[in-house]
């Protein structure tokens, strides 16, 4: 039965896929996130695809700012920006355990250590470093915090996931199996889940971006800023890398004990993780 259900599954991620693929080329969204979406849909199959289609494609032309600027839409890009990132440093760090038959703790470390690093220097720090200016360093430093926090819940959600799977099919250990590919989508799907309500408060603190609208042509860079003052609640023509500013230095008080928060969930799936992985890690070959 397995089997069916994830030939059934990988059939509707490609159908899925090519659709956001082609449909996302005319969507007046920045072009990280477009990417993003992709990336989401091929982790998370066609529930990616409803995602793009419910919070970011638009209804009707001259709408997407508009559309977008809805909180629970802001959050959704936010989330899924962190996902795609991270997921490609997690995948690699998976696969990379896989080979050299790391297990446990050595490989939730290097999934971690590789999906923090990819999420937060590329898909963070470099592709949106002219929100903040355009210096990489300034961009790291900015985002530095508001990517910690969110893969803290990634990883937590995802962790336990893996492990059970991992526990119940063997074959989900190795990268050359199919059970593999299905036990990474059915784990980033549920770090998406419970990486969301991080986001929800990064993003209402002005601590993380959400969606954005970017046209070509005359007005883009307008129409880029007017999307993004709607969203946060900025003056008319506020620059962004301004308001993030403000935003930060407002929200820096609450930020120590939600971060504590998120290491706190962390630690809580590790532990999960660790105990469905218990008599010698024998469930995770």
């Amino acid at each position: 039965m397995l089997q069916g259900v994830m030939l059934l599954w990988f059939v509707l991620t490609a159908m899925a896929v090519v659709f956001v693929a082609v449909d996302v080329r005319s969507t007046p969204e920045s072009p990280v996130l477009k990417w993003g979406f992709v990336l989401l849909t091929l982790y998370t199959g066609p529930l990616g695809a409803f995602l793009y289609v419910l919070g970011c494609r638009e209804p009707l032309p001259g709408l997407h700012e508009r559309y977008v600027a809805v909180t629970w839409r802001q959050v959704l890009g936010s989330t899924m920006h962190c996902v795609a990132g991270d997921g490609i440093g997690i995948i690699a760090g998976a696969v990379i355990a896989g080979t050299l038959l790391l297990r446990g703790p050595a490989e939730m470390a290097l999934e971690y250590a590789l999906g923090f690093g990819f999420g937060w220097s590329i898909f963070q720090a470099l592709f949106m470093r002219q929100m903040v200016g355009g210096s990489f360093l300034r961009s790291l430093r900015r985002t530095f915090v508001s990517e910690l926090l969110s893969m803290n819940l990634l990883m937590a959600g995802m962790l336990p996931v893996a492990a059970a799977w991992r526990a119940a099919v063997p074959a989900a250990a190795d990268a050359m199996r199919p059970e593999f590919w299905f036990a990474i989508s059915m784990a980033l799907l549920v770090g998406f889940l419970v990486a969301y309500p991080m986001n929800w408060w990064l993003v209402t603190r002005g601590l993380k971006h959400g969606m954005l609208t970017v046209r070509s042509g005359p007005g883009a860079a307008a129409s880029h800023e007017g999307s993004h003052a709607m969203a946060h609640g900025d003056q008319a023509g506020a620059e962004p890398a301004q308001h993030g500013a403000h935003a930060t230095a407002a929200a820096a008080p609450r930020i120590a004990p939600m971060a504590v928060l998120s290491f706190v969930a962390l630690a809580c799936g590790v532990a999960v993780a660790l105990g469905l992985g218990a008599n010698g890690w024998n469930l995770w070959r």
